[in-house]
Order: C-alpha cells, then structure tokens, then sequence
C-alpha cells in the first residue's frame, strides 16, 4: 500500500478465513504418493495464495474474496494448476499486479511440471481480456520478473504480515 495515494476501494468487503486443512498421516508421509488437490493448492496458498497481500490494502486476498478455494482447479496427473481470482472492483488497477503475484507464488512453490494458469473470473473485470493475455504470456511475465521495482511490489504482496 502506498502512503498517501488515494485507495480505489476504500471500504472493501472483508470476509472470514478458512480453517487450516488438518493432514493425515498418509499425507504427511513422504512416502506415500499423495496427488495434489484443489485444497492442497488453496492450503498451499494458505501459505502460498491466500496468505499473498492485497497491493492496497493491509489484508490478504482472502479476506478481500479474491481467491476462493472453489476457484482453484488443479489436474496433478496433467500437471496443470488453475487459478481464477476477482477483483474487488471491476476497474481495480492492481489486477495485473495480483495475478502476477498469484502466479510467481505458484512458480515459487510448485514443481516445475505443473503448467500454471492464473486469470480473472469472467466478468468481473473492465479490462479482463487484456489481463488474462498478459498472464499468459510467459514473456511477459519473465520481463515483469526482471524488472527489479515491480519485482519488489510482488515480493512485498508475498511476504508474510502480521495481522
């Protein structure tokens, strides 16, 4: 959150967090071949997507319902991982920004053989074709990496806050 610029949802809407997922013995053996889930994902994101700060406010994105775990698609034996988020308002600026940081938190943390895919719920968004394409241009997103300032704004939406 920037000091001083004016905040384009000053009032969002905050919802509840969900529990932790308790785990199994068969889920905590490293032994056992465990396919990874949508919960996993989401408790993943617990710690991966619904733990990533909101660029504008000092709350998570689940708490602004902006990632939900009925969202989140992943196909562990196609390796590919889903992700559908919405912006607490339909002009939001930070769209491109929140879905950069949801996909670099999955790059981040998941094995190399899932194909991620992060992009906004339809119609929920004023510029959503233009955001999805950018999410999905792998060049994009390697060159937005590469910028050191906008790579510090989603390493500040990464790190842990104290709430």
């Amino acid at each position: 959150m920037s000091g001083g610029a004016r905040l384009e949802n000053a009032n969002p809407v905050i919802f509840q967090r969900s529990g932790e997922r308790l785990l199994t013995a068969s889920e905590e053996d490293e032994d056992v071949h465990d396919p990874i889930d949508d919960r996993e994902i989401f408790d993943i994101l617990s710690h991966l997507i619904r733990s990533i700060n909101d660029p504008e406010h000092p709350l998570s994105l689940e708490e602004l319902n902006v990632v939900e775990q009925v969202r989140v698609k992943v196909d562990d034996a196609g390796s590919t991982v889903g992700v559908e988020f919405t912006p607490t308002i339909p002009h939001c600026s930070m769209a491109t920004l929140i879905g950069l940081s949801i996909k670099v938190k999955l790059l981040r943390s998941l094995p190399d053989r899932f194909k991620i895919d992060v992009h906004i719920s339809p119609g929920t968004h004023a510029s959503e074709e233009a955001v999805n394409k950018q999410l999905a241009d792998k060049e994009r997103v390697a060159a937005a990496l590469e910028n050191s300032s906008l790579l510090e704004v989603v390493n500040q939406c990464l790190s842990s806050r104290t709430m």
